[in-house]
């Protein structure tokens, strides 16, 4: 299935879980894909293994706290494949432990700051740059949780109820390129960022179940809806954020 063919996709966290699931996918049904991410070693493995199943794919290390980065890797894919029309701003962190407001360091404040909001904002203002002659997607990685709070996340609720914001903002003075902007809300997603709650059972099993049929999810089924919304058939989804989550929000525990 080759509906993205002529097509160029950019992945930021491009060597991450739902980063090298999309860029993977991404691929596989057609585009050219480059994968960025700071972590060089990771986002080349990821490169080489779409290569490795006939894709075309390239790697670029980007640091999505600084701008000039951001610019410098839309101007890569330009210059690699001569065109950009999916941008996927899915780099982000979870945050540097359990901290509450009060005594959470203002460093760790500032770097999920830095990194899932600020980082999204570069990534839609350098991608639309290049898009507005000929169109384009811009998705977004949000979360659940910027629709609901737990304790102890305070820079991580604040940074992705922005990419909500920021998305719907976007959508409406980017339409008139034929710009679309969504996003994605994921609900608890089995990756790198909750490794650390799997040693301890009771978090580990309230985790699970804050999800209606008791599990995480899987960078592969958020790959599958990035893809949808990177698509064609998405073509009148705009200014949104598509939950990914097994109906997380949808009841009460």
């Amino acid at each position: 299935m080759n509906r993205f063919d002529g097509r160029v996709a950019i992945v930021t966290g491009g060597a991450g879980g739902i980063g090298g699931a999309s860029a993977r996918l991404l691929a596989e049904q057609g585009a050219k894909v480059v994968v960025a991410d700071i972590d060089e070693a990771a986002g080349a493995k990821v490169t080489a293994e779409i290569c490795a199943k006939g894709g075309e794919a390239s790697f670029c290390r980007v640091d999505v706290t600084a701008y000039e980065s951001v610019e410098a890797l839309v101007q890569f894919a330009m210059d690699t494949y001569g065109q950009l029309d999916i941008m996927f701003n899915n780099a982000g962190v979870f945050g540097d432990g359990l901290q509450n407001v009060i005594d959470m360091p203002m460093e760790t404040y500032h770097r999920t700051i830095a990194i899932n909001q600020h980082g999204v904002y570069y990534g839609i203002r350098a991608a639309a740059a290049q898009m507005r002659e000929r169109g384009g997607v811009i998705i977004n990685a949000a979360s659940i949780y910027a629709f609901i709070a737990d304790r102890n996340q305070f820079p991580y609720h604040a940074s992705k109820a922005a990419v909500v914001g920021m998305t719907k903002a976007a959508a409406l003075e980017l339409a008139r390129y034929n710009i679309r902007v969504v996003a994605i809300a994921p609900g608890m997603i089995d990756t790198g960022l909750v490794d650390a709650w799997r040693a301890d059972e009771r978090v580990w099993n309230t985790i699970q179940k804050a999800h209606m049929r008791r599990k995480l999810g899987t960078p592969e089924q958020v790959a599958q809806v990035v893809a949808f919304l990177a698509s064609d058939e998405a073509s009148f989804l705009n200014g949104h954020a598509y939950c990914v989550d097994d109906g997380a929000l949808s009841f009460k525990r």
